[in-house]
């Protein structure tokens, strides 16, 4: 009776041991999912809310979403509504459907007027027809954010918008140029275009987001870079910040702004010696030709 009731015992032990470590290796494993992202991962840095990890689509969406918001003049606010709207929506992706009929970031119907299927999957067609709605709501500036992303969009369930309130502000406030290097990603794999294509096509999507706000001019060297001049330091960080975002997508391999560089090998923002030629604008360097 007595070794059955130490076997028995042991067993428990076992046990408890056993179920013990697993859940310490399961909080460990996700301390380090959360530590160590992936190496396409994109950074934001929300100050005292903590980072933000998005991969390189959501965060290439989100800053287009806010270069169209400051395009349009709008104040960051505006910028923070829309963020936390397609960030419920569709997890800042362009979506190619939804619920019923419902189609990209904001997955706007094209049953309920907000356009052609092909129109509402455009981010900048489906971004600008969202903020020309947003302003004609009065007093949308001084709403919460969830009640001002309802009066668009008009969802059964309105208040979820609220949950990501404190984030969009905090992407906001970085593709706004409050924040200073507060966006990084982090990119290993080869680009899809390199040399002059790829500051071809970097150039023409800087057109498509900024529109007249700014023109890019390609320094045709090897490899050839994209220079934007900017009237302050704020809007230096809009486009750097941009710049960044858009890295995997457009084979960028440095930006440098003011006494930082970001690097898609490093993936973070480090202090450099300033070049008096450089002052003025933000720099940014693709992949050399193959």
């Amino acid at each position: 009776m007595r070794i059955r009731t130490a076997l028995a015992t042991v067993m428990v032990l076992v046990i408890a041991v056993t179920v013990g470590a697993v859940l310490v290796v399961d909080r460990v494993g996700k301390q380090l999912r959360l530590r160590l992202p992936s190496a396409r991962a994109c950074v934001v840095d929300g100050g005292s809310g903590g980072e933000i990890l998005l991969d390189a689509d959501q965060m290439a969406n989100a800053a287009t979403i806010s270069a169209i918001g400051l395009s349009m003049r709008l104040p960051q606010r505006g910028i923070t509504v829309a963020l936390a709207t397609a960030w419920q929506e569709s997890k800042l992706r362009n979506l190619s459907g939804g619920d019923r009929d419902s189609i990209g970031l904001f997955q706007q119907r094209p049953s309920q007027g907000w356009g052609t299927p092909a129109q509402i999957s455009d981010p900048r067609y489906a971004t600008r027809t969202f903020y020309k709605a947003l302003v004609k709501v009065k007093g949308w500036e001084n709403m919460r954010v969830t009640d001002a992303a309802q009066t668009v969009q008009r969802s059964a369930h309105p208040e979820l918008y609220e949950q990501w309130a404190a984030k969009a502000e905090s992407l906001a406030k970085a593709f706004t140029g409050e924040a200073v290097g507060a966006v990084s990603c982090r990119l290993s794999a080869e680009p899809a275009t390199r040399g002059p294509a790829a500051a071809d096509e970097l150039a023409a999507e800087v057109r498509l987001d900024w529109g007249d706000r700014i023109t890019a001019a390609v320094t045709p060297s090897d490899p050839p870079s994209l220079a934007l001049p900017v009237k302050d330091v704020r809007a230096g960080w809009q486009y750097a910040h941009w710049l960044v975002a858009y890295a995997k997508d457009r084979g960028i391999k440095r930006v440098r702004f003011t006494d930082r560089e970001w690097t898609a090998k490093d993936g973070a923002w480090s202090k450099v010696t300033v070049n008096p030629v450089d002052s003025g604008q933000v720099l940014a360097e693709v992949y050399g030709a193959a």
